[in-house]
């Protein structure tokens, strides 16, 4: 038997799938007063915030592969770099309306805690 994910259809307590931990990582990212609009950032710089949301909905954390195709699939451009490079081999430049959707729903959620 193989190991479920995010994106098996399992949920979390809290009935989290990776788009919703991903805009709960991204707006907390934004809460903790960084820049996520439009900058070019390693993954390894949103690890933390990716760590931190899943750890919040119950969650296994996302690998990078899964994390880079839900990133992208939410509007994010993401692009691989060389191994040798980075640890976690990418690269993310999130738009302005991505980066502002997930700080609404990082408030939300707040709000419902």
């Amino acid at each position: 038997m193989r190991q479920t994910t995010l994106f098996d259809g399992e949920r979390g307590a809290k009935g989290a799938g990776a788009e919703s931990v991903l805009l709960y990582a991204l707006g907390e990212f934004q809460a903790r007063g960084l820049v996520l609009a439009g900058r070019d950032l390693p993954f390894d710089r949103l690890r933390g915030a990716f760590r931190r949301a899943a750890d919040s909905f119950g969650v296994g954390e996302l690998g990078d592969e899964e994390a880079a195709a839900a990133l992208a699939a939410l509007g994010a451009q993401v692009r691989r770099v060389p191994t040798f490079f980075a640890k976690h081999p990418f690269r993310v430049v999130v738009p302005p309306p991505l980066a502002e959707r997930a700080r609404s729903f990082f408030l939300e959620m707040k709000k419902t805690d």
